[in-house]
C-alpha cells in the first residue's frame, strides 16, 4: 500500500499558536498513521496550549457552542447556531458560518465553512472554501449505525488504501473550492486547487489536484419552453 502523506493536500499551520504543538507537523504525517494518533496528538496540543485554547482575538457568537477541547486559532470565527465539538481545531482566521456542525475535525487556516455544514472526521486545507449544505460523512452504512466496524477504504492511482479506521470523513486539499448542496464521504481525498460543483456525491476516492467533479445529473437538466414545448439540452 502506498502512503498517503498530508503534506501532499493540506499545509500545516504557521500560526505561532498551534505551529508549536504537534499539529505544526501535520504535513508530515501519513493518512493513516494521522488518524490513529490524532486524539493523543490533539491532547498533546491542548496541554501544550493550556488555557490559551482559545486566542483572544477569535469571536464566538453567543448562541455558538464550542467544546471544552476545542482549540480556535487568532481571528477565527464561530457564527450563530453553530456547534464546534469533539477536539477540532479551527486555524488561524477560520470561519464557521450559520448552523453548521463541526466534530473532530481540523479547519485550515483562512478556510470559509458556509451555512448549514456539517463535518466529521474530516481535514479541511487553508483557504479551502465549503458553500451552504456541504455534508461530510465519517461511517460507512452497517447494520448498527453507532457502533462502526467496517474500517474505511478508498481507492488510489496506486490502488487500495486502507485508513486503518471505521471513522473518516475527507481531507480537503488547500484551497478547494465547493457549490452547495454536497454529500462526502466517507474516505475521500480531493488535491489542492480542485472544485466541486453542486449536487456531487462522491466517496471512497482519491481526486487529484486542479480537478473539477460535476455531478452528472446536473449535466443532463433539461428545459422546456412552456409556450413553445422545445425541449433544450443544456450545454
Amino acid at each position: 500500500m502506498e502512503p498517503l502523506p498530508l503534506g501532499t493536500y493540506v499545509t500545516a499551520p504557521t500560526d505561532e499558536q498551534l505551529a508549536a504543538t504537534p499539529y505544526g507537523r501535520l504535513h508530515t504525517y501519513d493518512l493513516a498513521d494521522f488518524l490513529a494518533r490524532w486524539p493523543d496528538l490533539h491532547r498533546e496540543a491542548l496541554s501544550l496550549l493550556g488555557d490559551r485554547r482559545i486566542h483572544p482575538t477569535a469571536f464566538i457568537h453567543p448562541q455558538a457552542i464550542v467544546g471544552e477541547d476545542v482549540i480556535v486559532g487568532p481571528h477565527a470565527k464561530v457564527y450563530e447556531f453553530s456547534t464546534v465539538r469533539k477536539g477540532s481545531v479551527l486555524c488561524a482566521g477560520a470561519s464557521v458560518g450559520f448552523n453548521c456542525e463541526v466534530t473532530s475535525a481540523f479547519v485550515g487556516e483562512g478556510a470559509v465553512l458556509g451555512h448549514r455544514i456539517g463535518i466529521n472526521r474530516t481535514i479541511v486545507g487553508n483557504r479551502a472554501h465549503l458553500s451552504a449544505g456541504v455534508t461530510v460523512a465519517a461511517i460507512a452504512v452497517s447494520a448498527d449505525m453507532s457502533a462502526p466496524e467496517r474500517e474505511i477504504c478508498l481507492r488510489t492511482r496506486g490502488g487500495a488504501y486502507r485508513c486503518g479506521t471505521a471513522q473518516f470523513g475527507a481531507v480537503l486539499g488547500d484551497r478547494v473550492q465547493t457549490g452547495n448542496n454536497i454529500s462526502l464521504g466517507p474516505g475521500v481525498l480531493v488535491g489542492r486547487h480542485s472544485q466541486i460543483d453542486s449536487g456531487v456525491t462522491l466517496a471512497i476516492r482519491a481526486v487529484p489536484e486542479n480537478s473539477v467533479v460535476t455531478a452528472p445529473h446536473t449535466a443532463q437538466t433539461r428545459i422546456r419552453s412552456r409556450n413553445a414545448g422545445v425541449q433544450e439540452m443544456l450545454p
